[in-house]
Parts: structure tokens; C-alpha cells; sequence
């Protein structure tokens, strides 16, 4: 497909990210991991922090996840200078560390390293010789490292979901669809119809929702933004409503427009979709969504899963993250159908 080669993948494929999460620890047992979800530890002398290099680690790490109706950043971010960096901190599931050195380093180069003093850790070190290169080195390479600690989190989530997954959910997605998918335990299955599947978790204080559909692939102009959205509201439209009659979900365009990016999921091409749903013709009701669209190659159908939640009054980006690491462990029928490589004693087939 024309479409698909042309995309440009913003996104690691979660492929590869597992196969660089693999222990580093040498054998030793390592703690557990320190600190909440997207929560960073930046380790910078307090000189570079309060320099231009500490102000641009500062504003993109901690700069507002979009797509949320309120103001939430991609990270919490803290400080703390490499002298204090101490066997108490090292264990922080997320650290940023600036190793900057002029009698080590002519130049910058940045390495990603996992489970390096606890387990499930994410570590980035930029190795610069001075705080100005660090600020060129970050600036050139601050997508990829933010990009990288987020898959890294959902990595972890998607781990969990795998220990702890219902089954109802899982065998409807895979009568319906021919895909497999770790679904929470705590979701309940909802709605179950030829090409549409429905399941919520509403315990506690918020709600969850995880919905999948499909229809036949006939052409690349069915994967654009605009009609992945028409089709996002027409189907939802007719199989989610409200409490009042006439009432249904649909998408907000005006305050928070959608955003749309080509990603990489298994080393396949993805449209992501993130925005904001509310309910049309009646109840003051809304939250943000995530939207995975996929071409199932075997059957011939678009496949889309999508995750909102509706948490008002409370923050959002957490719980949505959470929910959006299940998007990742759909496998299509072609995934799960892939002949895997054999080895026979030395050789492989």
C-alpha cells in the first residue's frame, strides 16, 4: 500500500523495544523499581538545571500532554545533582541522567540502558563535555528519548495485562476478529455483535472503555484522518448512547481537534488517533480516547480498537496511559499466524 509506505513512523516498534528491555543487571537480583508512572528523575548539577540545557529538559519533558481537557504533562519531573545521586534514588523506575564531563568526552552520544539498578527501569544518558553540546545533543535528540520512555512504560503495563487478563473478552475478540489481545481481567464484556466488541471497567472512581470494530479494507482513502473519524463517530454513534433517548458519543472537534500520527506497532504500519469524545444530545459527558487502526492482510478488514475514559473532576493521563497499553497487545491474524523460525539442533529452518 501506497499509503502505508509513505507514513512516517514516529514510533519505536514495540518489537524492538522489548528485545532492548532484556536484564542488564549481569544475574544480580535487582530491587523493585522506585516511584509512580511517569514520574523522571533528571540527574544534572544544579548549574546545568538552571542553565538553558536544565530549562529545555525542563520544558519539553514536563511539557502538556495533548489531547487531555486539562493540563497534564508527559512526566513529572525532579532534579537531582550527581553528587546526591544516591543508592536511595538510583532505584527511580525513570531516569534522565546528563553525564557531562570535558576530560571524558569530545563528544555527545546518548545510550539507553534497562533494569540497570532496579527492575522495571528505564535509563537515558547523555554523555556530553560540556552543558552547551548537552543542550544541542538533547534538542537533536529529544523526541526519540521522550518517545522511548513512554514505550518503556508501556511495555511495563502491557506485562502486567499479560499475568492478569480476562478471558470472556479475550475469546469474544477472538471469535469475532481472529486476534488476540491481553484485556485486564477487570473488564466486563459489554457488547458482543458480529463486528463490534464492547467491554468497560467501572470500578472505583473512574471508567474505563475498550471497544473494537471492523470492516472491509477497500482502499488507502479509508486510513486517512478524516475518514477514520467519520467512521469513529458513525460506529460508536450507533452502538453507544447515553441515558437520554436520542443521545450518543462522538468526537470534539472545536476545543481539542484530534491528532493523527503514523506509528509503528510490531513492526507494522499503525494510525493512531488521539482526541476528545463527548456525549451529542444529552448528558454533559466526555473524556479523551486513543484509537489503534490496523489492516488485518489475512481477512481483508480495517481493524480498530480504541480506549476512553470518562474521569471527571480527577486527573486523566495515568489511568489513559494505562488503558492505552492494552492497544498494544493486540496481535493481528497474521502476527499470530506467522511461521516462527525453528532451530533443529545448530541450524535453523
Amino acid at each position: 500500500m501506497k499509503a502505508v509506505k509513505k507514513s512516517l513512523f514516529i514510533s519505536v516498534s514495540l518489537f524492538c523495544i522489548v528485545s532492548l528491555t532484556s536484564c542488564e543487571s549481569g544475574g544480580r537480583t535487582l530491587p523493585s523499581a522506585n516511584g509512580s508512572i511517569y514520574e523522571m528523575l533528571v540527574v544534572m548539577d544544579k548549574s546545568v538545571w538552571e542553565s538553558a540545557a536544565g530549562d529545555s529538559v525542563k520544558a519539553y519533558m514536563g511539557a502538556d500532554m495533548p489531547c487531555l481537557p486539562q493540563m497534564e504533562p508527559y512526566f513529572n519531573v525532579s532534579q537531582v545533582s550527581s553528587q546526591l545521586f544516591d543508592d536511595f534514588l538510583k532505584p527511580t523506575r525513570n531516569i534522565l541522567y546528563a553525564d557531562i564531563n570535558p576530560n571524558r568526552y569530545t563528544q555527545n552520544k546518548v545510550k539507553y540502558k534497562t533494569n540497570v539498578y532496579s527492575q522495571p527501569q528505564a535509563v537515558c544518558v547523555v554523555q556530553s563535555p560540556s552543558a552547551e553540546e548537552f543542550a544541542v545533543c538533547f534538542e537533536e535528540q529529544k523526541d526519540a528519548i521522550r518517545q522511548w520512555f513512554v514505550q518503556q512504560e508501556i511495555v511495563r503495563q502491557g506485562r502486567f495485562y499479560r499475568n492478569y487478563k480476562t478471558t470472556d473478552t479475550r475469546e469474544a475478540v477472538q471469535c469475532r476478529f481472529g486476534c488476540d489481545i491481553c484485556i485486564p481481567a477487570d473488564y466486563l464484556l459489554v457488547r458482543d455483535n458480529a463486528d463490534f466488541v464492547w467491554c468497560v471497567n467501572d470500578g472505583g472512581s473512574l471508567r474505563r472503555d475498550l471497544v473494537i470494530w471492523s470492516y472491509p479494507y477497500t482502499d488507502e482513502g479509508q486510513l486517512t484522518e478524516e475518514a477514520l473519524l467519520s467512521k469513529r463517530n458513525e460506529v460508536l454513534g450507533r452502538n453507544i448512547g447515553g441515558q437520554l433517548e436520542g443521545s450518543h458519543i462522538g468526537t470534539e472537534y472545536k476545543h481539542f481537534p484530534p491528532q493523527y500520527n503514523a506509528i509503528n506497532v510490531n513492526g507494522r504500519w499503525c494510525a493512531e488517533v488521539r482526541g476528545l469524545w463527548k456525549m451529542l444530545d444529552g448528558e454533559a459527558m466526555g473524556g479523551p480516547f486513543v484509537q489503534h487502526t490496523r489492516i488485518d492482510e489475512l481477512g481483508g478488514r480495517v481493524i480498530t480498537a480504541e480506549v476512553f475514559i470518562f474521569a471527571p473532576g480527577q486527573k486523566k493521563r495515568n489511568p489513559l496511559r494505562q488503558a492505552e497499553a492494552i492497544l498494544y497487545t493486540l496481535r493481528l491474524p497474521q502476527e499470530i499466524n506467522q511461521l516462527q523460525e525453528v532451530e533443529v539442533g545448530n541450524k535453523k529452518e
